[in-house]
């Protein structure tokens, strides 16, 4: 199995997260996934992306996430 790389590169899609070799954004890719559409749907339209692509692109997101700073919500009363 090979290893599907995250790339960031500033001249390509202006240095956001991409499939390796791809102009595919993980950003898009997770978009077309919330929006509901399928692996099979995102696939039939990115003839290079890969069901490895995509789950490269979940597991990056799921990997930033993980170490966001996270600052609790006060609510203040009027």
């Amino acid at each position: 199995m090979n290893t599907i790389e995250i790339v960031s590169d500033p001249t390509v899609m202006l240095g956001k997260p991409v499939i390796a070799g791809t102009r595919l954004t993980v950003e898009m890719i997770l978009r077309k996934l919330g929006a509901g559409e399928s692996m099979e749907q995102i696939l039939d339209s990115h003839p290079r992306l890969t069901r490895e692509g995509i789950h490269a692109a979940v597991q990056y997101a799921a990997d930033a996430v993980s170490t966001e700073v996270r600052l609790p919500i006060v609510k203040r009363s009027a």
